[in-house]
């Protein structure tokens, strides 16, 4: 039985992930690994402030490209 984990910024409609959660399970199905029935699939959102790149969250990049606008 094959877990997926999927691990993305918080803020997508619950629409959107059901589409991503069948496009994931597709997937596993089609190669033969798993039937549907045995694929799970667990998605944690994290809010911008808990991810970071180079040492800049993504709410602070957010931030920075909101002000980088305004002043221009």
């Amino acid at each position: 039985m094959p877990f997926i984990q999927v691990t993305m910024r918080e803020g997508r409609s619950p629409e959107a992930i059901r589409s991503m959660v069948s496009a994931l399970t597709a997937a596993v199905v089609d190669t033969g690994i798993a039937p549907k029935n045995g694929v799970r699939v667990f998605v944690n959102e994290l809010p911008a402030t808990h991810i970071a790149a180079g040492d800049v969250t993504l709410a602070e990049r957010t931030e920075q490209d909101q002000n980088t606008r305004r002043d221009a």
